[in-house]
């Protein structure tokens, strides 16, 4: 059987008794998938009827494994990509109604029903029905690309092309930016320059990289500089393609430990590094409502960047594609037949 499936063959699938599964990380490498009641809302809250969510990659240590995680981790975490129907809703909820499509900020994503706040919810507007929408990941990338303050006629390189790459270089294309794409897999290049890259370079020898964008800068660098790797190398190799009051903006989730930084560079060359990743929920959402419009301008089209489909009960094979990233993966969803 294959494992990796079409949004319309999973979409397809015939509709299972509304029971709740839960996918759970039993041990490092290990996913079980079980039932239990359904969870109920609280005073405050609303329970979703999960129609999917995304694959993010700051699950990668939980799946792997480190010291400070306890298992089997809770029923459902680390997904937090979700979105769906709301089916229940509990006291003194204003504002949201039963049978509304969401999105937003749920932490037990990687099941087939969710409890949120409405505060963290975000209501799809019609012309997204039918289409999947992780909404935090999207937010993400729109509170990111804000925080980059991109303008028109500056040259952007965007360093680690996957899927929050592929997003920012939408987004700065979309305000006229000169857009340098710098990734390790030929495929992501290719992604890239269908996303709209004016160039694109191979991440493959530190010295050469930069000789290559110092070139394509007439010597100047570039104005502003997304690392989106998570990685201590790019992260450097990042500091040295920023020019001289420029701004590296860093989108990788840096999540194994310790940096050694080339700071030098970053006094030299007086370089504002912003840390851009909110932790303020709010923001969040305030991300996910500004992505619905900037997908409805036509300033960002996530849907082609998802590339595989698994169920819950495929849940290994998609912590597997993520970590492995084979040829043609950019980002995965876990979508339950409705």
């Amino acid at each position: 059987m294959r494992m990796t499936r079409t949004l319309q063959e999973i979409g397809s699938l015939p509709e299972e008794e509304e029971i709740y599964k839960a996918a759970i990380v039993e041990s490092p490498g290990k996913v079980v998938v079980k039932e239990s009641d359904k969870p109920e809302p609280g005073k405050e809250e609303v329970r979703i009827k999960l129609q999917g969510s995304g694959v993010c990659a700051s699950n990668i240590p939980v799946w792997e494994g480190r010291d400070w995680f306890a298992y089997p981790v809770e029923k459902g975490n680390p997904g937090h990509e979700g979105w769906g129907i709301i089916d229940a809703v509990g006291e003194d909820v204003k504002g949201f109604a039963v049978g509304e499509r969401v999105t937003g900020l749920t932490y037990n994503a990687y099941a087939t029903y969710d409890i949120a706040k409405p505060e963290n919810l975000v209501k799809l507007p019609d012309f997204l029905d039918n289409k999947p929408f992780p909404g935090e990941p999207l937010g993400c990338a729109m509170n990111i690309f804000f925080r980059a303050d991109i303008k028109s006629g500056q040259t952007v390189a965007i360093v680690g092309c996957g899927f929050l790459g592929l997003l920012l270089i939408q987004l700065a294309k979309s305000k006229g930016a000169k857009i340098i794409a710098i990734s390790r897999r030929q495929f992501s290049l290719d992604a890239a320059k269908e996303a709209g890259a004016d160039e694109t370079v191979k991440m493959d020898d530190h010295y050469k990289i930069i000789e290559r964008v110092k070139e394509l800068t007439g010597g100047n660098f570039c104005e502003r500089v997304v690392e989106a790797t998570g990685k201590e190398w790019p992260l450097n190799l990042s500091i040295e393609l920023t020019g001289e009051r420029g701004k590296l903006i860093v989108a990788g989730f840096h999540q194994d430990g310790m940096r050694s930084l080339n700071v030098q560079m970053l006094n030299w060359r007086g370089i504002d590094m912003i840390s851009a990743h909110e932790r303020d929920p709010q923001k969040y959402v305030d991300g996910i409502k500004a992505a619905v419009v900037a997908i409805q301008k036509k300033e960002m089209d996530p849907f082609p960047l998802f590339t595989h489909m698994f169920s819950l009960d495929e849940m290994e094979s998609a912590y597997r594609n993520l970590t492995e990233r084979p040829d043609g993966f950019i980002k995965a969803l876990v979508l339950n037949p409705q």
